[in-house]
């Protein structure tokens, strides 16, 4: 993999998503404790700082529960994340996992603009290029499949 292409796409995705202004609270902090919880896990943070631990794992995940506008915010933290982490707590499932769901009543693809879309589907692709054995061993190839016709649209 090469560590040029990654620090293009990260570098893109800064750019581009760089243009969303940072929202106030993440989620829909006065919902639940749980939602409150999740905001206040990701105010130290921007999309450049944020850590993998902050984001989580599949039983509890702060970006579940953002608004459109903080998941179009965090993207670019996201995505890079998932291009540089090493080692066995990798982020993939869940960043796919965000990209195919239709969340709270939330459509991500919806929420970003032509040009975030892009980023995203170049992101996906860069993984399925680069990252097959992972994706293989953990049985995520339809997953990231599914997500890449979606974004590709």
């Amino acid at each position: 993999m090469s560590q040029a292409s990654v620090d293009s796409i990260i570098a893109r995705a800064e750019r581009v998503f760089g243009e969303v202004a940072r929202p106030q609270h993440f989620t829909n902090r006065d919902h639940c404790c749980e939602c409150r919880d999740h905001d206040e896990e990701l105010q130290p943070f921007t999309p450049a700082t944020i850590p993998r631990c902050s984001l989580g794992n599949m039983a509890w995940d702060p970006i579940t529960f953002c608004t459109d506008e903080a998941f179009r915010y965090w993207l670019p933290g996201m995505i890079r994340v998932v291009l540089t982490e090493n080692g066995d707590d990798n982020y993939y499932e869940q960043f796919v996992w965000h990209l195919n769901a239709v969340e709270g009543g939330h459509d991500r693809y919806a929420a970003c603009t032509d040009e975030e879309r892009v980023v995203v589907a170049e992101t996906l692709a860069f993984l399925l290029e680069h990252r097959s054995e992972e994706i293989e061993r953990e049985c995520a190839a339809g997953d990231l499949l599914c997500a890449i016709e979606i974004w590709s649209n």
